[in-house]
């Protein structure tokens, strides 16, 4: 039993600035709280994640998500376009 390796469960969210049909939206307000905080929260609160990382180009959303209790461990420059792909 002492062999067994613990895994260890991450929610990545994309949360790119640069939306075109609603901008912002992620940092919207949406019943008192901007948008990204709504799924922060419920990755957080679903006990299944031990770490919610959150992926974006924007430092705003950074922010917000930090003091939501996401990670953000870096800042995307490279594929934050309308092509690249989530995997990317």
């Amino acid at each position: 039993m002492d062999n067994l390796v613990k895994k260890k469960w991450v929610a990545i969210i994309p949360a790119r600035g640069g939306s075109k049909r609603i901008p912002h939206k992620n940092i919207i307000n949406v019943m008192g709280l901007p948008m990204i905080v709504h799924t922060i929260n419920a990755a957080l609160g679903s006990n299944i994640f031990d770490e919610v990382i959150v992926s974006t180009d924007c430092e705003e959303i950074a922010r917000i998500s930090k003091e939501t209790g996401a990670i953000v461990p870096f800042m995307r420059e490279k594929y934050s376009d309308d092509y690249s792909t989530v995997s990317e």
